[in-house]
């Protein structure tokens, strides 16, 4: 499945931060995503990187329910970032997910 922004945006309101340093922000996922984000696996989430500029890599721990993503400060600010997991500025962080996706030929 092809993960939109708006997709992003709904995967991100799951999401409390642990710690956040310019380029890894590591975050805690809270349980109820299994049950209320179905359409969206977590091969979906660890293929983003391939899919949008900015993401280095994303790491997911099952066993500790929490996501690591490496990321490009200067393409994606941290303070988009915050934006996103508190679900401020929304558009604003749709917009610029939407200018970072790659061509996908």
């Amino acid at each position: 499945m092809e993960i939109t922004p708006q997709k992003i945006v709904e995967i991100a309101s799951y999401f409390t931060v642990i710690s956040h340093t310019k380029g890894r922000l590591r975050v805690r996922v809270n349980p109820k995503i299994q049950n209320e984000v179905s359409d969206v696996s977590l091969s979906d989430i660890e293929t983003l990187p391939s899919k949008i500029n900015g993401i280095k890599k994303i790491k997911i721990n099952k066993i500790i329910a929490s996501v690591t993503i490496e990321y490009e400060n200067e393409i994606f600010p941290k303070d988009k970032w915050d934006d996103l997991i508190k679900g401020q500025n929304i558009d604003e962080v749709i917009q610029i997910i939407e200018n970072l996706k790659k061509e996908i030929n």
